[in-house]
């Protein structure tokens, strides 16, 4: 108990006093204090005091496309947190192969009376769907917000990264590694942020090695977003004589990896890979994966304070917030020295 007080006090920047009034419900401790209490014992997992436990302020569905992507998990993580501590309690409702839809998930959770929900990567950013879906759920009176992707038909706060500027950065640490010859591998092109991955990317191979888009076109794969997909498009960009390849997910870059691998070529020796996302665990593969750290963190808790404006009927005028992404420099790019003569090797090498 002694341990789990002074956890809690240097969690909330307390003294353990302050936090065993707090737990026992005695009297002369601020209000702002004790939330703060309060906070630490949700982030720290601990369970609240009966006594101290907040009714629930009302349901609020967060509908993701999938949990085997970790960075998925890990931002529905942030919002629950973020949802919990404003006494609210979320319900994750995820898309499978041949399971519910985002529609049927969408019925399901206003059937159950939810206060608001939150898209993640959904329809909203699919530029072949249909979006009156979402003018439909706002008829309905349901507040919503729209996580990675914009519609810019669609009246309700979006929460993005900034995906041209995450390709400028990739690039621009592979250019100054000595890469000439990057390639990038990424989703199906119907989707508003792989458009925009390729904004950036041709916007920085110009502005970095004079490329006109035309010629940065033939560097450029689509697959899917999955350690396979990933394989199998820079299986293509390294037989393109490609030194360095981008990838807009990580588990797409492990997939790259295998690739080169599977070339007899060596990561980051032979040819450079650069992630995206910045997922949980990502820092202790082999080798620790360079990535574009998406800001996560900011992202979801912007997601849920802009759904309690919704809620709250003081809703921010319909507009994308953009958040900066960080490049997180590890174990898996490095001078493309020498490469050239080993990945014209590659490219006429055995699979």
């Amino acid at each position: 108990m002694t341990a789990r007080l002074a956890d809690i006090a240097a969690q909330a920047g307390v003294s353990e006093a302050t936090v065993s009034r707090v737990l026992n419900g005695r009297p002369g401790v601020a209000a702002a204090t004790r939330e703060s209490v309060l906070a630490a014992l949700d982030v720290l997992g601990y369970e609240r005091p009966v006594r101290l436990r907040q009714r629930s302020a009302g349901l609020v569905g967060l509908i993701t496309p999938e949990l085997e992507n970790p960075i998925f998990p890990a931002l529905a993580q942030v919002i629950g947190q973020a949802l919990t501590r404003q006494g609210y309690t979320p319900v994750l409702a995820t898309q499978t192969p041949g399971g519910s839809t985002e529609d049927e998930l969408t019925e399901m959770l206003v059937d159950r009376g939810v206060a608001g929900i939150i898209f993640v990567s959904g329809l909203h950013a699919d530029t072949s769907a249909d979006m009156q879906r979402y003018d439909q759920l706002r008829g309905q009176g349901v507040p919503f917000v729209l996580v990675d992707g914009y519609a810019p038909q669609v009246r309700a706060p979006f929460i993005s990264p900034d995906d041209r500027a995450a390709m400028g950065l990739a690039v621009t640490h592979l250019v100054s590694l000595g890469h000439t010859r990057i390639g990038l591998a990424l989703g199906p092109k119907r989707f508003v942020p792989v458009l925009r991955k390729i904004e950036g990317f041709q916007q920085a191979m110009r502005d970095r090695l004079g490329l006109s888009p035309a010629e940065s076109e033939e560097l450029i794969q689509h697959s899917l977003y999955t350690l396979e997909g990933g394989q199998a498009a820079a299986t293509a960009l390294i037989e393109r004589g490609c030194t360095a390849v981008v990838c807009a997910s990580d588990m797409m870059a492990l997939g790259a990896i295998r690739a080169a691998r599977q070339k007899g070529l060596a990561v980051p020796q032979d040819v450079s890979v650069v992630g995206f996302d910045d997922s949980p665990l990502i820092a202790f593969t082999d080798p620790p994966l360079t990535t574009i750290r998406k800001p996560v963190q900011s992202m979801g808790q912007a997601a849920v304070r802009a759904l309690l404006e919704e809620i709250g009927g003081t809703p921010a005028p319909p507009s994308e917030f953009v958040f900066l992404p960080e490049l997180v420099v590890r174990g898996s790019t490095a001078s493309a020295h020498g490469v050239e003569a080993r990945g014209r090797r590659a490219a006429g090498g055995a699979a």
